[in-house]
């Protein structure tokens, strides 16, 4: 048995959440968005949703979600909610978390507040959220927008009282700075950062703990998850999906590609598989060099991709909108990871270049970073 397979215009949240509605109850298959090749007509019966993204690696993939899936995810977040609730979306609806956000308006029969779609502007949020009227209230944004949210409303009360006002603000799509973090809850906000990604119907693990009846474990390093929310694949590739999805100990288990750790029933991600280079015969993990940049003031942002080197190999080489001086960014580094982890450069953005679901673009950075060593610094 199979249905039709309908492209979905991501930039229109009402369209998409209608036809949301009706793939979820058993009409046409959605794929939201701009395609980045033509799309198979058909698709097996229980694949409710597509979502094509390109991960942390630059290669597109689509994949495939059933309603039973996003509906156990709906299911879960409820549970670690404390109840349904009326949503606000804010991002795109082409990236899983902005159709989570619909999904989960269908789920508790709640109308959505939508965000214009473009650029993320915190008044316009604020004025948003004026509109909610359910007793339980939620968003789910990404570490860039909270990042202005903070920032105009330690400024701002007007905008903080409304931002107070959401039970819970979902926080995912890359690793929270620990300074972003103790900025917003110094504010009052309700933070809970989460995990997870397409292949989970977006976060299944909520401030390290999973939610529901999902499971998280570590196999050889790797994180790997498990629950009635996990994907059916990738469409229309077989060897991917076998690769990224496997049974064991009587579940089904998805690889996710990143490192990390179990302590105490919590998991901790430290970074990701791919992100591992070697300098000079040294492993070296960007995450790691990230974290390290992250607790210098100024540096929250900071992102750390590999690049080319004729005297070690590989390095790592150090994005950000804030400045700093190499010598003192090495020296902080090295102290904190040793000598091989000391970024072979620093260079200063006006602004990062990012993914439309809010992750920085490391394929155009590591575009950038190949011409280090005619890079230059921030302004001393």
């Amino acid at each position: 048995m199979t249905r039709q397979l309908r492209v979905v215009p991501a930039e229109d949240p009402d369209l998409v959440f209608r036809a949301l509605r009706e793939a979820l109850a058993g009409g046409d298959s959605i794929l939201p968005g701009t395609p980045s090749s033509p799309v198979q007509q058909a698709v097996e019966q229980r694949i409710a949703l597509v979502v094509e993204t390109s991960g942390s690696t630059g290669t597109p993939k689509r994949v495939a979600l059933s309603s039973d899936a996003l509906l156990a995810s709906a299911a879960a977040s409820d549970t670690a909610l404390g109840g349904p609730g009326q949503w606000l979306l804010a991002l795109p609806t082409h990236y899983i978390a902005g159709i989570n956000v619909l999904v989960r308006s269908l789920a508790a029969q709640t109308e959505p507040i939508v965000l214009p779609q473009g650029h993320f502007d915190p008044r316009d949020f604020a004025a948003a959220s004026t509109l909610m009227d359910a007793e339980l209230r939620f968003t789910s944004l990404v570490p860039a927008q909270l990042a202005r949210l903070v920032s105009v409303g330690e400024e701002d009360l007007s905008v903080l009282e409304q931002l107070r006002r959401f039970d819970r603000m979902l926080i995912g799509g890359q690793a929270l700075s620990p300074n972003l973090l103790t900025r917003a809850i110094e504010l009052g906000l309700n933070i809970t950062r989460t995990y997870g990604s397409s292949e989970t119907s977006g976060g299944c693990v909520y401030d390290g703990v999973p939610i529901g009846s999902a499971q998280a474990r570590i196999v050889d390093g790797q994180v790997e998850l498990a629950g009635p929310m996990l994907a059916e694949g990738y469409l229309g590739d077989p060897e991917r999906t076998d690769s990224s999805f496997h049974q064991a100990d009587g579940h089904r288990w998805y690889r996710t590609g990143d490192t990390g750790e179990v302590v105490d029933g919590v998991l901790s991600v430290t970074g990701r598989l791919d992100g591992i280079l070697i300098s000079g015969g040294v492993k070296v993990s960007l995450a790691a060099i990230e974290r390290a940049a992250h607790s210098i003031a100024g540096l929250a942002d900071a992102v750390a991709v590999r690049a080319p080197s004729a005297e070690w190999g590989e390095v790592a080489v150090l994005f950000s909108t804030g400045s700093a001086r190499l010598e003192d960014l090495r020296t902080a580094v090295a102290a904190a990871l040793g000598r091989a982890s000391a970024p072979a450069a620093f260079i200063h953005l006006d602004e990062l270049p990012m993914l439309s679901s809010g992750k920085p673009d490391r394929v155009t950075l590591g575009e950038l970073a190949a011409g280090w060593e005619g890079a230059a610094s921030a302004p001393q």
